[in-house]
């Protein structure tokens, strides 16, 4: 499944919870997470913390990849100019 959205990351972790058939504070105890950010994570809202959102995905068995892009080969690090 591609992933392009927070809504779209939130939508697969309430669907694979649902298939675990587990509740969300289940979910939030399992990763210490709170319930708040389990809903809020769920319904897809954009500022959940990605560390918090990768710790949920991971307890479920989602496992999320990058695929990096062909024109960054080579470069060892990233310098911003201003």
């Amino acid at each position: 499944m591609r992933i392009k959205s927070a809504s779209d990351l939130g939508n697969l972790i309430r669907k694979v919870r649902k298939v675990q058939h587990m509740t969300q504070p289940e979910l939030a105890g399992a990763t210490g997470t709170g319930i708040r950010f389990i809903v809020d994570l769920e319904n897809g809202k954009p500022t959940c913390e990605i560390e918090k959102a990768l710790t949920v995905a991971a307890m479920l068995g989602i496992k999320i990849n990058a695929i990096e892009p062909l024109d960054t080969e080579g470069v060892d690090e990233y310098v911003i100019k201003r």
